[in-house]
């Protein structure tokens, strides 16, 4: 008999390590849970340690896909369920003699710990399973858009739904798409997913519009550009607030558009000043407020920034990010400024880029609206309404007609 330890983070990846390793004969003896690594006893994370056996004349057998799913699953959960007894009833026997509550408590937590493995083990399988279905049904077409949204760094969960959607359009109509049809496909179902989100802009009846954003990512430009607009197109009366005082020159950037735009400014250093700059600007009828780029990704900054938004004015916050940062840390500073309820967003410097995956990431996994999508450094030009067709193109435009 040939047995192997697998150290590994869930159970899911220890049956695939062990179907391929071993063959599909092959049977769970022991699972549980150990602490590895570290430093000095501290710091150690939590690992499943995997024992797993098979006798030597099949160690070699030759494994079906399907067959080896499906087999797996049924060892796996058996060998579970008995390991579950072994340890329990050797828990319940060993020393110190737990009361008779302990010994149920003890039971109810294991019973439940190894329903949770069956569970996530059932569904690694039925994803595998699924997976299976759809590389079997992918044309070279298919394959080409997965490649495409691949590089433009779109979530694999998205690329997936989008595959299986198109996958079942092709069954529903009993035809393989051409290469044509692939990308027209996939146009109209990216449209229907983002439709709802489209048409947000900032709202009319808000007075207060707090900029929020990373540094360097073009929050005083925007608003200059916004600010344009708002003057030159639409004759509002604008005023600027801001507090971005730690960067170097910030404030005197600032104060050059105003200048040339003809707006008043208010500096504020902290949530104290603010009665005050809203005092000087109560006859404005729109008021831009322009707060300090820091690192989001802490939760403490984004806090510190929160403070500074509270206003008794009809109001909102934009979420300014610019695309020429990681689509990792974009997505964590979104998720830290959802939590304070900021809903709108607003995206910066899609001429320094070639890659649009993040914008359709950031807008489904965190519901966000997008607002406007700015390029460029010319004021009030290089800004423009989101608007789904358009952003669509660019996401496919190397393969949309």
């Amino acid at each position: 008999m040939r047995v192997k330890r697998y150290v590994v983070n869930a159970l899911p990846e220890a049956v695939s390590l062990i179907r391929s390793e071993l063959g599909k004969d092959a049977v769970i003896l022991n699972t549980k849970e150990i602490k590895v690594g570290g430093f000095m006893g501290m710091f150690r994370k939590k690992k499943m340690e995997v024992i797993a056996a098979i006798e030597t004349n099949q160690a070699n057998a030759p494994v079906q896909p399907q067959r080896a799913v499906n087999s797996q699953v049924d060892a796996a959960v058996e060998q579970i369920l008995q390991t579950v007894q072994r340890t329990t009833a050797t828990a319940v026997m060993d020393p110190p003699q737990p009361t008779a509550v302990d010994k149920e408590k003890l039971r109810n937590e294991r019973e439940q710990f190894i329903i949770d493995e069956i569970r996530d083990l059932r569904e690694y399988m039925v994803t595998l399973t699924k997976k299976q279905k759809q590389d079997s049904g992918m044309t070279e077409h298919l394959l080409a858009l997965k490649e495409h949204l691949t590089e433009q760094e779109m979530d694999m969960q998205w690329i997936e739904r989008l595959l299986q959607e198109l996958l079942d359009k092709q069954e529903e109509e009993g035809i393989s798409f051409n290469e044509e049809q692939v990308w027209e496909r996939a146009f109209i179902q990216l449209e229907a997913w983002l439709k709802p989100y489209s048409g947000s802009g900032i709202s009319n009846h808000v007075k207060v519009v707090h900029f929020v954003g990373p540094t360097g990512v073009g929050k005083t430009t925007t608003i200059a550009k916004l600010a344009a607009e708002q003057t030159i197109k639409h004759g509002k009366k604008v005023g600027f607030i801001t507090s971005d005082t730690y960067r170097i020159a910030a404030v005197d950037q600032l104060r050059t558009y105003a200048n040339i735009l003809n707006v008043p400014l208010e500096v504020v250093f902290s949530q104290m000043d603010l009665p005050r700059a809203f005092k000087q600007l109560e006859e404005r009828e729109l008021i831009y407020m322009d707060t300090a780029g820091r690192n989001f990704r802490s939760e403490l900054h984004v806090s510190e920034v929160n403070s500074l938004l509270q206003t008794t004015e009809p109001s909102e916050t934009v979420l300014v990010l610019s695309m020429t940062g990681k689509t990792r840390d974009m997505a964590a500073v979104a998720d830290h400024f959802c939590k304070y309820g900021v809903q709108k967003v607003l995206f910066t410097k899609l001429d320094e880029t070639s890659v649009y995956g993040a914008i359709f990431n950031l807008i489904m996994n965190f519901e966000l609206l997008p607002t406007y999508m700015a390029s460029g450094q010319t004021v009030p030009d290089d800004i423009e309404s989101f608007k789904v067709e358009s952003y669509i193109r660019q996401l496919l435009r190397s393969n949309a007609s």
